[in-house]
């Protein structure tokens, strides 16, 4: 060894040194990697940990420059304080424990794994037999020991400053009642856009070009539900078949932005566009996974919480912790019942909810989360801490409340102040416009606020949130133009996603130049958002319904990151656009009466001292319907009558809100039906016929048989005869005051 080789080298250790030295015991709070202005603190909970090594790497992320040991630990948290890091150090941990399979334990310090705290990650996941903690080859597979160094194949984490000029805008906070809900994914939506700039589609910027939040403004939308958005990885046997996790429910990180949603390396891009979304007045929904993350079983990879504290952080097999509860169908089930976990969840929920300005959560099955070791509680752990929590409790939260596990379907059972997604309006919907015997009485219920399920202690009809079609399953235009599904561009052999849809295909499978099939669709998706949106609860649009964008008949488009899913907004034809302005035009009506909206349950009550029903429900006749009417499984034809006299504490006052009636028939031909009686000087005005969509229609007299079309729905509204001949004139595009006219 030279003189200069020796130098050199004792130049190295005593830079290492420098910068072992460095490192002080910090706090054990915040958890994650803190920055104050000075240093950063790093904590990391593990309750089985023997040790814990802070990995930082050069800010690529490629090259591993040192290992520090945490010094401390406090309370099943380890942590220690760093002068020299700042905002854009990356880093990673390496921990050290057990390998115990069979106790449930996963520790393997050759994984790199990230911070469940981490607010940003760095980099690309490349799948490897390095990212396994045991050797794939091995006949005992999970139970032995893999030593290879993941690190390279691994993303990283990065130290943030979340300081942002928020401005001027503020959170809209849209009443429940007044909310009606977008679900849009980032890159689909923002893709093929033309007026975003090439660059910024398909990230957080491109959503955060003010023609996009204006968009959803001139529909009259009052939330955007995104679609997954914190940090989630592509499964590994997508990777092999060249496909994507499009959809992103595969989360790993609960505070980092999905990197490939960055146009930048800097997170506060979300926090752009959540401004320019307030800006405009429309609230940001995230669409959140607690209930599982990305590392699979006991065969998956260790990325992140199976090697800081795989027994902490998953519900595993009472007798073989070799194994995972898997309630979830992908592999693990997060577990709420650990207070340090439960804390994880919480704590990135106040995160997004504060830092990030985010309006509400929809939970992807959400009865995971309020499930216990003993089964599902309404009143568990998480939903009693997000009831009692000041912030949690402010936003709006939402849950899919359904999962796979034993008691998995609990519609109707979460707690007040949840909202939920109804499957039944969807099932009860799409099987009455196809023509379903017997669906009319179930329907009725859907249709005023599915009391059946909610009207429970004082929740409110927006608890249920109505919709026909999610991003799970078919879209509106494939629900009215294919029987089955058509998923072979997803690997599986067309065997992957739902079966039973409700779906009709009016006569051909898939496209047709057959004009009457082709009106008959274009019908059947006028009567569907009719039916949600002029229905008590919480509307919930699917992106792209709205002009009638397909995705070829594929039901579970999850891996396709291509023109399937990607909005065309060049490709809008005609019937397209025609949709989108009938679509505006129903909202619209939504909002000018105000009776289909309001906070009570409709249940057919009569109020005494105003004379009046709540609801009615009539037959063709035009008279109130008999029971053996509603059991006649042929009958496919009903009017439900809102009478705005009904005022919503039955104490009577000045003036009310309009009368509407809704007329629905699913009998293929004609159907005449009479309308009801009116006050004096009072007529029924046309405002929506499913089969003359751009129609201006006229006034109606009591005793008027309208001969509403096989399939159609038609929607009047009550008004004097001045405000109605006034109405004519403005035509449908100013769509009155209506709202205001009393009846005396």
């Amino acid at each position: 060894m030279n003189e200069q080789t020796s130098s050199r080298d004792e130049l190295t250790r005593a830079a290492a040194s420098l910068r072992r030295s460095r490192v002080t015991e910090g706090r054990p709070f915040p958890l994650g990697a803190t920055w104050d202005g000075l240093g950063v603190n790093f904590a990391l909970f593990s309750a089985h940990a023997t040790k814990v090594e802070l990995c930082l790497f050069d800010e690529t992320g490629a090259t591993e420059l040192e290992r520090i040991e945490l010094p401390e630990y406090t309370d099943e948290v380890w942590h220690g304080y760093l002068t020299s890091a700042r905002p854009g150090t990356v880093y990673g941990y390496r921990v050290y424990g057990p390998y115990e399979p069979d106790a449930g334990h996963r520790f393997n310090p050759n994984k790199l794994v990230l911070d469940p705290y981490a607010k940003q990650l760095v980099g690309n996941l490349i799948w490897g037999p390095e990212l396994f903690g045991y050797q794939l080859d091995r006949p005992d597979r999970d139970l032995s020991f893999d030593t290879r160094d993941s690190a390279p194949l691994m993303q990283k984490c990065r130290v943030i400053d979340p300081a942002f000029t928020w401005g001027t805008s503020r959170k809209p906070e849209v009443l429940w009642e007044r909310t009606i809900f977008y679900e849009m994914h980032v890159k689909g939506f923002t893709q093929l856009h033309p007026l975003i700039p090439e660059a910024e589609r398909g990230t957080f910027l491109g959503l955060a070009h003010p023609d996009v939040p204006a968009y959803l403004r001139s529909l009259g939308i009052t939330s955007a539900e995104l679609l997954p958005i914190h940090a989630f990885v592509d499964d590994s046997y997508l990777a092999e078949k060249g496909l994507r996790n499009y959809w992103g429910y595969n989360s790993i990180g609960f505070f980092a932005p999905e990197p490939r949603y960055l146009k930048t390396p800097f997170p506060s891009e979300f926090k752009t566009m959540v401004n320019q979304f307030h800006a405009h007045g429309v609230e940001v929904i995230l669409d959140v996974v607690y209930n599982h993350t990305a590392e699979g079983n006991e065969l998956g990879p260790t990325l992140s919480f199976k090697g800081i504290d795989n027994a902490s952080y998953y519900r595993l097999m009472p007798d073989k912790k070799r194994y995972y509860i898997n309630d979830t169908g992908t592999g693990n089930t997060v577990n709420l019942s650990h207070q340090r976990v439960l804390q994880l969840v919480a704590d990135s929920l106040r995160y997004w909810a504060t830092e990030m300005r985010v309006d509400g959560f929809r939970f992807d099955l959400a009865t995971i989360l309020a499930r216990e070791p003993y089964g599902f509680d309404e009143g568990g752990g998480f939903l009693d801490a997000c009831r009692q929590d000041p912030v949690l409790s402010s936003v709006k939260l939402i849950a899919e409340p359904w999962d796979i596990g034993p008691g998995g379907y609990q519609v109707g059972q979460f707690p007040p102040g949840w909202a939920e997604w109804n499957d039944k309006f969807r099932d009860t919907a799409r099987a009455f416009w196809k023509g379903d015997a017997g669906t009319m009485q179930d329907l009725a219920k859907r249709l005023s606020g599915s009391g059946d399920l909610f009207n429970k202690r004082g929740r409110r009809p927006w608890a249920s949130v109505n919709f026909v079609t999610a991003h799970d399953g078919f879209n509106l235009n494939d629900l009215v133009s294919y029987n089955d599904k058509h998923n072979e561009a997803n690997g599986e052999d067309n065997r992957d996603g739902h079966s039973n849809n409700h779906s009709w295909n009016c006569g051909t499978e898939g496209p047709t130049d057959d004009p009457e099939i082709a009106s008959l669709r274009e019908r059947q998706k006028r009567n569907l958002l009719a039916t949600m949106l002029l229905s008590h609860g919480t509307p919930m649009l699917l992106a792209g319904d709205e002009f009638g964008h397909t995705q070829a008949g594929n039901n579970n488009a999850y891996a396709q990151d291509n023109e399937t899913t990607w909005l065309n907004w060049m490709g809008i034809s005609s019937r397209g656009r025609s949709l989108r302005e009938f679509v505006r035009k129903l909202i619209a009506l939504r909002k000018a009466f105000p009776i289909l909206y309001r906070s009570r349950f409709l249940v057919g009550s009569r109020n005494e001292e105003l004379d009046v029903n709540d609801v009615t429900w009539l037959s063709p006749s035009g008279e109130e319907m008999m029971t053996e009417q509603w059991q006649d499984g042929n009958a496919k034809c009903f009017g439900m009558l809102l009478d705005g006299r009904a005022q919503e504490t039955g104490i009577k006052r000045r003036g009310s809100d309009a009368t509407m009636l809704l007329v629905y028939n699913a009998h293929y031909d004609v159907v005449n039906f009479t309308l009801p009686a009116v006050p004096e000087g009072h007529s029924w005005l046309g405002l929506i016929d499913t089969n003359q969509p751009e129609a201006q229609l006229p006034t109606f007299e009591f005793g008027h048989v309208y001969a509403v079309t096989g399939r159609s729905l038609l929607a009047l509204g009550l008004a004097s005869e001045a405000h109605a001949s006034r109405r004519l004139r403005q035509g449908l595009g100013a769509l009155l005051d209506i709202s205001e006219t009393p009846l005396e």
